[in-house]
């Protein structure tokens, strides 16, 4: 824990607390999801401040394990990449996101149902009035802002190898990212009625798509642009700019080629074999490094080679 970025550590105390408050509430007969949980803002208990509250809830231990173990794999590596401040707002960000695109949701279900025409709803034979009935739209969990993080490392790193069980070969974070979206797709587009809140989880990806695009794009500010951090750019956004970002991300990663060097000569190709070799040999370096002493313990010069590195395979 120590060497754990601090706003990754923080984020799984206080999520942790919540939890072991809402054990600890519930033995006295409160239910905190019905205060601090999301709930649908037409439901009479919905209040502002669930839009942020919610994602520190979670409705049960196995919830709440696999959303923390996503903070801690992914989570401290973005939070080395984009800084503290800057990667506590991109999480509240895309977890307000989250909240948000699953209210619009709610609403389209709300409407598509046609309960805005009843007072009254009938449950297994028991007439239960309406506003107790969409008191039970509620939302908790922080998995919104945990598809953003994901989604963020698929990005930075895309070309970065995870074993994903039970796959039996390594796949690329940027197709670890689109095969999430693409099920949570089509889990909403289902009408699933598993309890699972898909149009959260899409919501929590499409804000920090687009706070990432800002981000990379210079995010309107007119000062340097530090091409080794794309968190830290700041030059003018344009729609060029916008549209080359988004077709880098699904490029097809190229094959070894032929370069051209000064003087108009071709390097050779026991030469380039001899460069991505030895480059190859320094990545492998600094994997270990990262493995045995954590991401901190990287120069400024290994963490620039490695991201560098990421982008030109």
């Amino acid at each position: 824990m120590n060497n754990m970025p601090t706003v990754t550590k923080n984020l799984l105390i206080i999520n942790i607390l919540f939890f072991a408050g809402r054990y600890v509430a519930s033995l006295y007969n409160i239910n905190l999801d019905d205060i601090l949980g999301l709930h649908f803002f037409l439901a009479k208990n919905f209040h502002y401040y669930q839009l942020f509250t919610y994602m520190f809830m979670h409705g049960g231990l196995e919830h709440i394990f696999f959303n923390m173990f996503a903070v801690w794999m992914f989570g401290r590596i973005m939070e080395q990449t984009m800084g503290a401040r800057r990667f506590l707002f991109y999480y509240l960000t895309c977890g307000l996101g989250a909240g948000l695109i699953q209210e619009i949701a709610q609403f389209g279900e709300y409407l598509y149902s046609g309960y805005n025409a009843y007072e009254q709803v009938n449950m297994n034979g028991i007439i239960v009035e309406m506003s107790d009935y969409l008191n039970r739209w509620t939302t908790v969990g922080a998995s919104g802002a945990v598809y953003g993080i994901l989604l963020s490392f698929g990005m930075t790193y895309p070309n970065e190898r995870l074993f994903i069980f039970p796959l039996p070969v390594p796949i690329k974070a940027k197709f670890f990212v689109i095969g999430y979206a693409v099920i949570e797709l089509l889990s909403a587009l289902g009408r699933s009625s598993d309890g699972v809140a898909h149009f959260a989880h899409l919501g929590g990806m499409l804000v920090g798509f687009l706070l990432l695009l800002y981000w990379k794009n210079g995010g309107g500010q007119k000062k340097k642009y530090d091409r080794n951090n794309p968190y830290n750019t700041r030059r003018n956004f344009s729609l060029k700019d916008y549209f080359h970002s988004l077709t880098n991300f699904f490029k097809k990663e190229k094959g070894p080629h032929i370069t051209i060097q000064k003087g108009g000569k071709f390097a050779s190709d026991m030469e380039y074999n001899r460069k991505k070799k030895q480059n190859q040999e320094e990545i492998d370096h600094i994997l270990e490094k990262i493995k045995k002493h954590g991401y901190a313990s990287l120069t400024e010069e290994e963490k620039t080679k490695l991201f560098n590195a990421s982008h030109d395979e």
